[in-house]
């Protein structure tokens, strides 16, 4: 198996995109990555999607994108798995260069979720839970988050403020980025007085639904100098782990089973550990999911999370710089996108080139990407080259 780079990535704006169709915004993140790169032609591409049926009433996805990228006949493929379809897609193209089956993959994620009414949206993305337990029934994503909120509340007294420190930090990361959805500054008394969505979680503690694409080119390693005009990224550890899609099913619904095995997956094959992260972007759809996701990853102890944040300990120049692109909550979770928009930053920062929101000396990120609850997790590891 060849060792794979990033060499070239490409974002659109993140937010409430009505002038653009979904096609659009995916070519437009493609010809960035590809620009980026600066190749002349690619293999084969993999777009990341959670829900385009639903959404924009699209399905052959893949087919339609390499269409209107001019790209045919190459291969195309959507690949699904919730909120984590654009980790998959990484991970996906990733094992196409290693394998030697092509040398230039466009690895891509997008979703169009403005388009439909917010009864419209909330169906769409509960199909990311258990249909007959879950949605049946009448549970949203934030009703699932709020009882792990409350679990992890109650188990290691993890508080309100601490919650809503991680929207504070987030938003303040995404005031730096010029893509970001929403990237006004907010305080702990914003989140803590703004309407309650299912206790303990405010609506400053929900991601935004977003209209979005993210792109990247991935290379063989051993190409990467040659073919690029801009610093590589190597890609050295990768992860990819499920879990019961019902939270009911767990054990202990405050911690992330797919995210501790995903995450020991990832560190085994790169060599490295949590203590040589120096910066990650997490899957924070809602302020609990940040929290349990760095004490999962390995960052602090479980339990920790919570003080952590309060602390400063995830700020850029703390401990371990967490979400620098405003993550899913400021910058904007377009599903199908966001796993490789998250590429898409670390790249940027490994490459110094985030402006306002660089981390100094940042040669080794992670990426964290999870699907429902944490039903399905995929982590990557990647170092300057």
């Amino acid at each position: 198996m060849r060792d794979v780079a990033i060499i070239g990535v490409g974002l659109t704006k993140f937010g409430e995109l009505w002038e653009c169709t979904l096609r659009d915004l995916f070519v437009e993140a493609a010809l960035k990555a590809i620009d980026d790169a600066g190749v002349d032609h690619i293999d084969s591409m993999y777009v990341g999607c959670m829900s385009g049926g639903l959404f924009v009433g699209q399905e052959h996805i893949g087919a339609l994108m390499a269409d209107y990228l001019g790209q045919g006949p190459i291969p195309a493929s959507r690949v699904e798995s919730a909120c984590a379809s654009g980790g998959l897609a990484l991970k996906s193209g990733c094992i196409e260069v290693a394998s030697g089956l092509s040398d230039i993959v466009l690895v891509g994620g997008v979703e169009k979720m403005t388009d439909v009414g917010g009864d419209e949206c909330t169906y769409a993305l509960a199909t990311a839970s258990d249909q007959e337990w879950e949605a049946f029934n009448g549970i949203t994503f934030p009703g699932l988050y709020a009882m792990m909120a409350v679990a992890h509340m109650h188990k290691y007294g993890t508080t309100a403020r601490q919650l809503a420190s991680v929207p504070v930090k987030n938003h303040d990361n995404g005031s730096k980025n010029p893509t970001a959805q929403f990237p006004q500054k907010i305080t702990i008394e914003d989140v803590l007085e703004s309407v309650m969505v299912a206790d303990p979680l405010h609506i400053l503690d929900c991601s935004p639904v977003t209209d979005g694409a993210a792109a990247a080119i991935v290379v063989p390693a051993d190409l990467a100098k040659k073919l690029s005009k801009k610093m590589p990224v190597k890609i050295i550890g990768m992860g990819h782990a499920t879990d019961t899609i019902a939270l009911h099913s767990r054990p202990d619904i405050t911690t992330l089973g797919a995210v501790v095995k995903a995450a020991a997956n990832a560190y085994k094959m790169s060599g490295k550990g949590p203590k040589d992260i120096q910066l990650c972007e997490v899957h924070d759809c809602f302020s609990i999911a940040e929290i349990m996701v760095t004490e999962d990853l390995g960052f602090f102890e479980k339990g920790k999370g919570g003080p952590a944040v309060e602390k400063g300990e995830t700020r850029i120049g703390g401990k371990i710089a967490i979400n620098t692109s405003g993550g899913l909550k400021s910058k904007g979770h377009p599903v199908g996108a966001s796993g490789v928009a998250q590429a898409v930053e670390i790249v940027t920062q490994l490459r110094g080139e985030a402006g306002d929101r660089q981390v100094k000396g940042a040669r080794i990120g992670m990426t964290e990407n999870m699907g429902g609850t944490g039903a399905s997790a995929i982590v990557h590891i990647m170092e300057v080259m």
